[in-house]
């Protein structure tokens, strides 16, 4: 069995970037594939991958898909899948598929120390199931001519009459507003969670439509006047050249939602060991090497996600900017969050909102 070496593990810890392998490690031909299915299809990330190859000499095979995608070929696998890592962008979905048995757990001293335990799934004495390696704030952005910053700056007022007629947002069944509405379940509870997806689908200035691009658009051009998106999307927007989506930016106020309260949602983009991977060595080291400051970087400044690890800075203008430099993130474990997902969509059924 592949053993990672004191050099390796010393290298993730203090940042190099890169990673080194002993000659033993080299030589066997067993550890030198890792079969990665991705649904982290951003053309920075090649990057991240050449890199890993160039300084372990793992080869990638590669396959490209959207989450549910993924999991559905997964399962259509079964034991016969090739599949050794998974990378998933929503926490929602990560649950899911530990919940049916696609993952096998992996235990790691360096991801345990440099990961918040809330960005993970729960621990057991065989270890951890998923680890998250970028996040990213679902925030709520407005028309700053139509509407008062103090009107938007809770989840909560999306649903408070005074901004009925107002509201945009993707379907209520994508992954990152249930998220979302799973981690306001934990903070309200059931009832005035109910009562809350009542009150945005009371609020619609439109049926809901669309990607997060889509609700900025909406907002920028009049369509309504508020809207929710993953911050990644906004700050795209911010660092573009085009003419046209600087202008739309002028028009755009962001809010950080509930910063006297719990925080601003984050969701995340994680890993997990497939449970038939044949080279679970590969895919534990690759998952610390997403954990690495080289790695954490990139995510900040290629992708405009928020690293992970804790103490790694962030040079990209858009995120400060629209942060103000920092803010309260909620701290409660998306794993627990996630657990609410069917009793979400059964409310979501209930209201009306598609």
């Amino acid at each position: 069995m592949f053993k990672r070496s004191v050099t390796t593990l010393t290298c993730l810890a203090a940042a190099c970037g890169a990673l080194l392998l002993s000659n033993t490690a080299q030589a066997q031909s067993t550890e030198k594939v890792l079969n990665l299915y991705s649904a982290r299809h951003y053309a920075t990330d090649e990057a991240l991958y050449s890199t890993f190859t160039k300084t372990t000499y793992i080869k990638i095979n590669r396959v490209d898909s959207d989450d549910a995608g993924i999991l559905t070929r997964l399962k259509a696998e079964g034991a016969a899948s090739p599949a050794d890592l998974i990378l998933l962008v929503d926490a929602a979905r990560l649950t899911k598929a530990d919940e049916e048995g696609l993952f096998q757990p992996f235990k790691s001293k360096l991801l345990d120390d440099g990961i918040p335990a809330n960005l993970r799934a729960a621990a057991t004495k065989e270890g951890v199931t998923w680890t998250g390696f970028s996040t990213r704030a679902r925030v709520i952005v407005y028309d700053k001519v139509k509407v008062k910053r103090d009107d938007v700056d809770t989840y909560e007022e999306l649903a408070d009459a005074k901004n009925k007629g107002k509201l945009c947002t993707r379907s209520g069944s994508h992954p990152y507003n249930m998220s979302l509405f799973s981690s306001v379940m934990e903070h309200l509870g059931e009832a005035k969670t109910e009562a809350f997806l009542k009150g945005m689908v009371d609020n619609m200035a439109r049926a809901p439509k669309g990607g997060d691009t889509d609700q900025i658009k909406g907002v920028a051009s009049g369509e309504c006047a508020i809207a929710i998106t993953n911050t990644y999307y906004l700050a795209r927007l911010m660092r573009s050249t085009n003419p046209e989506d600087k202008a739309m930016m002028e028009k755009v106020g962001v809010v950080f939602p509930n910063q006297a309260s719990w925080g601003t949602h984050m969701n995340i983009a994680g890993g997990a060991v497939a449970k038939y991977a044949k080279n679970r060595d590969n895919a534990i080291l690759f998952m610390e090497y997403l954990a690495s400051p080289f790695a954490q970087d990139h995510f900040a400044n290629g992708n405009n996600e928020w690293p992970t690890v804790k103490g790694v800075k962030i040079d990209n203008a858009a995120l400060k900017a629209m942060s103000g430099g920092s803010f309260k993130s909620e701290t409660i474990p998306l794993a627990a969050a996630s657990k609410n997902l069917v009793k979400v969509q059964q409310m979501l059924d209930r209201v009306g909102y598609k």
